[in-house]
């Protein structure tokens, strides 16, 4: 039985907020991010005709665009928007993925019995920004690769039906940049082989492109020849991220307490960041060795950099630990998360700083956690607490 995907978008989502709020905003140039050192979280389709492009450095696009405005982001509003939008979209859909705070794909097989895909789709397109005031883009196909390049072909306001019969059609003339899982390397790589569109990468047998690429290579070829069979998964919001090390003999070393703190921190905030996950509580806990629990916890500005997290993790510990007594147990918990992508953060980061997180979370994705880390952090194991073993599985439901 043929499937019937939804992938729905919301157009240019942190400018559309920010002109809900102020309309003056409409029709000019438009910047949401950080300062003069900062990154372009998201532009308007009027910054985007002189170049102005996501995560790119405040400076370059006021070269690009000097006429362009810069907003600071708002991530209150920003997760207040994304989950009205997420409410309309899980009272009327059987079956919904939250893929991040702008994006969501929805299984919708078998309504064509009753009422029409297409229609149906439609009709809560509409609904949503009417209630919402929100722009959204959506395309209907036989699965979730298909649906998500055809809904980044369709923008802004796009409304793309891509039944089986075409999928090949609409994909082939494409470029392989289209597929969500051809990044920088992947592209140059085929590039030099000459193979730049999708019809390409579809001729050219899956063997050939597992013996250059990997394990990847046979999943790329499916991609490339429209078959994608991933699932929707049902979406469940994660309440928070937290870890925590007991001690096989009690302790008293604040020195080695503080190092370890600041690996869990580590950790979890590159899960934080793999996720997409932005943080707006830390809590610290201690057990003494009599079983005597504490914890303490701080109301922080939204983000998931691990050299902001780490001092606060640390000033609540040294505020918390104030009897000469042993610990048995350290903890660190992050809650109030709201959806957001650290490159793309709303914090005064220079561009230096953006450039070291990107660089080492790109090592840790490849080679694995340990590969690279900040001097001073405990190496943390896998006895800690509810780290997950893959940090790049999404919406894992831990907190239920």
């Amino acid at each position: 039985m043929l499937r019937s995907i939804v992938h729905m978008d919301l157009d240019t989502f942190f400018v559309s907020c920010v002109r809900l709020e102020n309309p003056q905003l409409h029709g000019i140039p438009l910047i949401v991010g950080g300062g003069e050192r900062g990154v372009v979280a998201s532009c308007s389709y009027e910054a985007r005709y002189f170049g102005v492009r996501s995560a790119m450095p405040i400076r370059m696009a006021m070269q690009l665009c000097p006429q362009a405005k810069i907003v600071k982001g708002d991530m209150e509003l920003f997760s207040k928007k994304s989950h009205e939008v997420t409410q309309i979209i899980e009272e009327n859909s059987p079956l919904v993925e939250k893929a991040s705070i702008d994006e969501f794909y929805l299984d919708i097989t078998g309504m064509d019995k009753f009422y029409g895909c297409y229609k149906w789709t439609n009709e809560l397109i509409h609904t949503i920004t009417k209630e919402t005031g929100l722009p959204i883009s959506f395309a209907l196909s036989v699965n979730k690769t298909v649906s998500k390049i055809a809904t980044g072909e369709g923008k802004p306001n796009g409304n793309l039906e891509i039944p089986q019969n075409k999928v090949q059609p609409f994909l082939n003339p494409l470029s392989i940049r289209k597929i969500p899982m051809v990044g920088e390397v992947t592209f140059n790589l085929l590039s030099r082989l000459g193979i730049r569109t999708i019809e390409k990468l579809s001729e050219t047998p899956a063997e050939v492109l597992q013996s250059m690429i990997g394990k990847n290579g046979l999943e790329l070829w499916k991609k490339a020849n429209g078959i994608d069979h991933n699932p929707v998964e049902p979406y469940t919001e994660r309440k928070s991220l937290s870890t925590e090390h007991t001690y096989l003999q009690d302790t008293i070393d604040i020195k080695k307490m503080h190092s370890l703190l600041l690996g869990m921190v580590e950790k979890l905030s590159f899960q934080a960041r793999t996720e997409e996950w932005l943080i707006s509580t830390i809590v610290v806990k201690i057990r003494y060795a009599n079983f005597d629990t504490e914890n303490l916890q701080r109301k922080i500005a939204y983000t998931s950099c691990d050299h902001i997290l780490g001092k606060l993790a640390v000033e609540l510990f040294n505020k918390l630990y104030n009897r000469r007594m042993r610990i048995r147990l350290v903890g660190i918990s992050f809650t109030g998360l709201v959806r957001g992508n650290y490159q793309i953060n709303m914090f005064e980061d220079t561009e230096e700083m953006i450039a070291l997180y990107q660089a080492m979370d790109k090592i840790k994705n490849r080679f694995g956690y340990d590969a690279v880390s900040r001097c001073g952090g405990s190496n943390i194991t896998s006895k800690a607490g509810n780290i997950i073993s893959n940090p790049k599985a999404q919406y894992i439901n831990q907190n239920k």
